[in-house]
């Protein structure tokens, strides 16, 4: 079937790749196919199910690398699981009685569209796959070709989702102002809270461009200005277990001889603790569209700064959350090289009708492809064995890790 229009839309939260995702894909089209149609679905699934939409014009065409030089996405994004009917009834999304994916899939051949590009994460691409398989099921004739955005890099079989190096080198540039906090007070923690619901990935490599970026800095020691003090002390993701009392007494001799700790902590790290010590005290963790519990009630952060707080005798702490930082950054040299291979890759696989989420396939040795719809589910858990994590650690004198639970 020839392909005549095309709808692209972003979903999930925002990540160092959207805008230049779409960029990429429509200067592709012009490239390749310059009579297709392309529209953008306003605020993601959201404005797929009410039918607002945008055209990209001859003059966006031709300006479509502007959309690589900038983060967030011009389209919009939205969390809506089609799936859900109750919270797609309870937004207004739909009316009782509605199936939202046959309200979505109408809409897409009210608008003539031949193919969909999402762009998103794990819950974005499921959603999608979920649309894919209801689409083909009732006889659509239409192609899904997702794009993996999430800067917490957990997305199977997927090896680099787009724009979690960014990602990871913008927490490094923030960490590098908000570490100065320790020479504002005496027996000072500093907890950086990094995004990363079940994946420390993004955490641990926060931490290592962090220490890299320090390499190029010059320091002072004999003057009170140095390394050590603006050094990552430790680092705690949700793969990796820890004696809370030994990890407490070694940091306490940090504390003791440099007069402050600096802590890197993934978000979801401790969250099964956390929300098991917030339930046993009749509290209710309030969950998304996609039941992921929602992280600012849980609050690692805040739990991590009263735990080392009271156990490291810091006189004051702080909590300081790089994410939305770094989400909304326009992607670096290395992500973009990325995003073009995968956007121009998408849209040959749409003009052949090759559904699926393209990126490099880690059960394929890496190749670029059309990754199949079953296959696409988050979670995927970040390595705590692979080599420069362990030398990270041993850099800075950490204990490796092992399990999920934690020791008290």
């Amino acid at each position: 079937m020839a392909v005549k229009k095309v709808g692209i839309l972003t979903a999930g939260g925002l990540a160092p790749c959207l805008s230049s995702t779409i960029g990429f894909l429509i200067e592709r089209y012009t490239q390749v196919a310059p009579d297709v149609e392309i529209i953008g679905y306003i605020n993601g699934y959201m404005g797929l199910l009410k039918g607002e939409s945008v055209a990209v014009t001859p003059e966006v065409r031709k300006n479509a690398r502007v959309l690589t030089e900038h983060g967030g996405s011009p389209l919009g994004n939205s969390r809506v699981k089609l799936t859900n009917v109750k919270d797609c009834i309870k937004r207004g999304l739909v009316k009782a009685g509605q199936d939202p994916q046959q309200v979505a899939a109408d809409q897409l051949v009210k608008d003539g569209v031949d193919v969909l590009h999402t762009i998103g994460g794990d819950d974005t691409n499921t959603a999608a796959a979920d649309l894919a398989a209801y689409l083909a099921r009732h006889q659509y004739g239409l192609t899904v070709v997702g794009l993996p955005k999430t800067i917490d890099n957990d997305v199977y079989p997927i090896r680099q989702s787009l724009g979690a190096w960014t990602a990871a080198e913008e927490g490094a540039r923030f960490f590098a102002n908000v570490v100065k906090e320790n020479t504002a007070n005496p027996r000072m923690l500093i907890i950086h809270e990094v995004m990363g619901r079940n994946c420390g990935w993004l955490t641990a490599a926060t931490a290592a461009a962090y220490r890299m970026l320090t390499d190029g800095f010059h320091y002072l020691p004999e003057f009170g200005l140095s390394r050590a003090r603006e050094e990552v002390h430790a680092v705690y993701v949700p793969e990796m277990a820890f004696d809370a009392k030994a990890e407490a007494a070694r940091l306490r001799t940090v504390m003791d001889q440099h007069d402050c700790v600096n802590i890197f902590v993934s978000e979801g790290a401790c969250v099964e603790a956390i929300i098991a010590e917030l339930e046993a005290k009749g509290e209710e963790v309030p969950r998304d569209a996609f039941g992921h519990p929602r992280l600012d009630k849980v609050n690692v952060g805040g739990w991590f700064a009263k735990q080392f707080g009271d156990m490291l005798g810091a006189e004051k702490t702080m909590v300081q959350k790089s994410g939305y930082f770094s989400r909304a950054a326009a992607p670096n040299a290395a992500d973009l090289e990325l995003i073009k291979r995968c956007a121009y890759q998408a849209v040959d696989c749409a003009l052949n009708g090759l559904g699926g989420v393209v990126g490099e396939d880690e059960d394929q040795g890496g190749e670029l492809r059309a990754c199949e719809f079953h296959r696409i589910k988050g979670g995927k858990p970040f390595d705590i064995a692979t080599p420069w994590f362990r030398e990270l650690l041993a850099a800075i004198g950490q204990p490796a890790g092992a399990t999920v639970s934690v020791k008290h």
